[in-house]
C-alpha cells in the first residue's frame, strides 16, 4: 500500500471542512510544510502549545491538524526570540506539517456548531448567520440556533451542557427557572453571535467564553448565557475529527493530543 500524503488529508480537510467558509480574517489551510510529504502519523488537537508541539517531536508526528492557526499573525521574523517562532523551528526541524481549518471548521456542515446543538438536543438546527458565497452548500454559515421540544428551565440546558462536553462547571447569565426554547451556539469566543442570537429571538446563546460587557447586554436584553469556557466549548470536536480521519485514512495512526489541557483551572 503507497504511503499517504499530506496533500491526500488536504483533500479530505476541504471536503469535510471547505476553507471557503473560513472567516475573511483568518488563517487556514496547511500553514506549514509541504504537500508531498509522507502521512503516517496525524494528531490533532485544540491549539499548538509547548506541550502539544513536544508531543509531536516525541511521537514522530507527521501532520498536526490544529483547529487555532499556528501561525494565526504575520511573523516578521522566525526565531527561538518568540514563542511562535521557537514552536514554529521545533515542528519544521521535526519534518511535521501544520494544517489549520479554524472557522471553517466551525461553521462546517458537520463542524463544532452543529455538533454542539445536536448535543443539546436541538431539534431544526440552522446556521446562525448564513453564508453568503454562493459557491458554499446551502444552509452554511456562521453559529447555530434551532429549538428545545419540549422547552427547559436554564438550570437543566446547563446541566445538559455539562454532561456533553463533560465539564464540572460553567459560568451563567439569567434567571436559573427562566424557560429556554430557542437556542444559538456559537463555540470559542463568540460574544459577537449575541446580535444575530437576538435577531433570531433567541433565549440562550451557548459559548465558550465573553466580555463582561457583553455578559451585560445579554442580561440587559434577556438573553441567557451558558459559558463552559473555550477550550471545553471546542476541544471534543477535535477529539471527534481524530475519528473521522481514522474513519478516512485506516493505514494512519490518529489521535488527539494527550497532552494539551485548559490552561484555566477551577479551585
Amino acid at each position: 500500500m503507497s504511503v499517504r500524503t499530506v496533500s491526500e488529508v488536504m483533500a479530505e480537510m476541504q471536503a469535510f471542512a471547505p476553507i471557503e467558509l473560513a472567516e475573511s480574517w483568518d488563517n487556514v489551510g496547511l500553514l506549514v510544510g509541504d504537500p508531498a510529504w509522507p502521512v503516517e502519523r496525524i494528531m490533532t488537537c485544540l491549539t499548538v502549545t509547548p506541550e502539544s508541539a513536544a508531543e509531536a517531536v516525541r511521537e514522530s508526528v507527521d501532520l498536526i491538524v490544529t483547529h487555532h492557526p499556528m501561525p494565526f499573525h504575520a511573523l516578521k521574523r522566525l526565531t527561538p526570540e518568540s514563542l511562535p517562532g521557537r514552536l514554529l523551528l521545533e515542528l519544521i526541524a521535526s519534518r511535521t506539517a501544520v494544517y489549520s481549518p479554524h472557522t471553517a471548521f466551525d461553521s462546517a456542515p458537520s463542524g463544532i456548531n452543529q455538533r454542539l446543538a445536536e448535543g443539546l438536543g436541538l431539534q431544526a438546527i440552522r446556521p446562525l448567520i448564513l453564508a453568503n458565497d454562493a459557491k458554499t452548500q446551502a444552509a452554511v454559515g456562521a453559529g447555530r440556533w434551532g429549538e428545545l421540544a419540549p422547552a427547559a428551565s436554564l438550570a437543566e440546558v446547563a446541566a445538559r451542557l455539562k454532561q456533553f462536553l463533560g465539564v464540572a462547571t460553567l459560568s451563567v447569565v439569567g434567571d436559573f427557572e427562566t424557560s429556554i426554547q430557542q437556542v444559538a451556539v456559537a463555540c470559542g469566543s463568540g460574544g459577537s453571535f449575541l446580535a444575530a442570537a437576538i435577531e433570531q429571538q433567541c433565549d440562550l446563546l451557548v459559548t465558550g467564553e465573553t466580555t463582561f460587557h457583553t455578559c451585560l447586554e445579554a442580561q440587559a436584553t434577556g438573553v441567557a448565557l451558558l459559558l463552559p469556557g473555550h477550550f471545553a466549548s471546542e476541544r471534543f470536536a477535535l477529539e471527534c475529527l481524530a475519528e473521522h480521519l481514522a474513519g478516512c485514512f485506516p493505514d494512519v495512526q490518529i489521535w488527539a493530543s494527550r497532552e494539551e489541557r485548559d490552561p484555566i483551572a477551577q479551585i
